[in-house]
This record gives structure tokens, C-alpha cells and sequence, in this order.
């Protein structure tokens, strides 16, 4: 490696999702922490990330441009373009990881010429159980798409989709934890309700939300089946189950992720629509 190449990967930006998959890859042993490098302009977070992991910290995104081989873009959407811009002639031809929902391969190729693909990951990442999509430009070569699925599925689940489709992606895996956090406050409230202490009420219900999905992982069964294995008529469980229909819980969850897709679709739009500000933002 040159000078200029003294790090494998490179974070433009390192907040909560670029944190969570640079804590991910350090903890899976992807490569070692002194082979990273993150630009945050929160110093807060970047010295949070730095003391947790070992890797190298910096406020000037041009650094991690420069000296990184492999560089993911972590910021805000809206900042995606104006940063790509920015840094268009360090980043030439390397391997460019976007974070970011909503902004195609399109856009940012109209603003450097890297050999850009998308990775729609989420939180889980840190501990190791990302879901993850990726999806490939034109430009990108067999040795590109065998590293990203190499990358990701060292935290995690990763399958390759079309551009098209990850709107939908950003909507179920990427929003979904949040909704999913959702349905462990409300059986852990609802455990509080009947009389359970706090601490063992989100306890239970955290484990049940873990234990239920291993299953229907392993298992191969459908929700469907799954849930005939549960429940007996007239029994405790089919009670509950009518109150969730009766509060159309699964409409509620469906149309979640609908709602969050069809934002993803129109931060795509606003982004091919606007373009570049007349002055970039320097930092993610």
C-alpha cells in the first residue's frame, strides 16, 4: 500500500448505523481495528466509538478519502451527494459502500466516478445479527460483490437484490428493529399490567421476541404453522389473538412498512430532483 492507503476500510461519517457496523466488524475480527478509520465531526461520538473499538478517529472526511482502500458513505441522505462531491477526486475508482437510504447508485454516480454499491443494513449489526441487502452498480466486479457479501455476512445475514427493491428493504430491515422494539414495549407493558416486576416483564418479553424469531429461522415454518403450534381453541393464547385483530395490530405492522418505503421512494426523488447544493457541507 501507498502512503495514502494506510487503512482496509474508511467511514465517512461514524453515527448510530455506520457505529453499529464498525463495532460489528471489529468484534467479528474482519480486520483488525488498527486497519479502520472513521470521520465524525460529534467529537463526543467519535471518541466514544475510538475507546470502544481501537479504531482511528478523525473530523476531516478528506483523511478517510485519502488514506482508506474501501470507503462507506454513513451520513444523513441529504448529505450523501454534496460529501460524494467533495471528495469526488479521492475517492476515483475505489470501492464507495453507501449506508444511505434513498439516494441511488445513479445519483452518486453523477457525482464521482467510484465504483459505488448499496448496503441497507441495520442496528443489529453491532452484535452481530445485521439483515443486510446489497445491491451492485454495472461497474461493479465479481472481486467487488464477493467482498461486500464477505463483509456483511461477517455481521450478519446478506442477500444481494436488485436497486429496485430496496426501498422495501430500507422499510423491513432497516426501520423494521424499531417497530420491532415497539411490539417488545407493548408485551413487556402488557406483562406489567398483569402484575410483573419491570426488570422481569422486559426480560421475558425481549427473550420471547429472540426465541420466537430463532424459530421461525430454524424451523423453516411459516408464521402460519408456527403460531398453530401455540395456540389451542378457546385457550389464553387465541384470546390474545383476537385482541390484536381487534386492534388490527398486523395492519398497523404492515402498514408501517409501507409508509416507511414509500419515504425511502421519496428521499430518492427529492435527492434526483435537487441535486447538489451550491455549496457542500464539509463534514457528514
Amino acid at each position: 500500500m501507498t502512503n495514502h492507503q494506510a487503512y482496509l476500510l474508511g467511514f465517512i461519517g461514524a453515527g448510530k448505523l455506520a457505529g453499529s457496523v464498525i463495532r460489528g466488524l471489529v468484534s467479528a475480527g474482519f480486520c483488525p481495528p488498527t486497519r479502520i478509520i472513521a470521520s465524525e465531526p460529534n467529537h463526543e461520538v467519535r471518541d466514544a466509538l475510538v475507546r470502544d473499538t481501537g479504531i482511528s478517529g478523525t473530523a476531516e472526511n478528506r483523511e478517510v478519502a485519502q488514506q482508506a482502500e474501501i470507503l462507506f458513505i454513513g451520513v444523513k441522505p441529504s448529505v450523501v451527494l454534496p460529501v460524494l462531491h467533495e471528495l469526488a477526486a479521492m475517492i476515483s475508482r475505489k470501492v464507495v459502500v453507501s449506508l444511505a437510504a434513498g439516494v441511488r447508485i445513479s445519483s452518486m454516480e453523477k457525482s464521482a466516478r467510484a465504483r459505488f454499491l448499496r448496503a441497507l443494513t441495520n442496528t443489529p449489526s453491532a452484535i452481530g445479527s445485521a439483515a443486510t441487502a446489497v445491491a451492485f452498480s454495472s461497474h461493479s466486479s465479481s472481486a467487488d460483490k464477493e467482498l461486500a457479501k464477505k463483509l456483511f455476512g461477517s455481521i450478519g445475514v446478506v442477500v444481494e437484490v436488485e436497486e429496485k427493491y430496496m426501498d422495501a428493504v430500507t422499510a423491513l430491515s432497516g426501520s423494521g428493529p424499531a417497530f420491532v422494539y415497539t411490539v417488545i414495549e407493548g408485551l413487556a407493558e402488557g406483562g406489567k399490567r398483569c402484575g410483573l416486576p419491570a426488570e422481569v416483564a422486559f426480560a421475558l418479553a425481549s427473550q420471547t421476541v429472540l426465541g420466537a424469531a430463532r424459530l421461525a429461522i430454524e424451523s423453516n415454518l411459516s408464521p402460519e404453522a408456527l403460531r398453530r403450534m401455540v395456540v389451542t381453541p378457546g385457550g389464553t393464547t387465541a384470546a390474545g389473538l383476537a385482541e390484536l385483530d381487534k386492534f388490527g395490530t398486523m395492519d398497523g405492522l404492515i402498514a408501517a412498512v409501507e409508509a416507511a418505503a414509500r419515504r425511502s421512494r421519496e428521499l430518492a426523488e427529492e435527492t434526483a430532483r435537487d441535486g447538489l447544493p451550491a455549496k457542500p457541507h464539509p463534514h457528514a
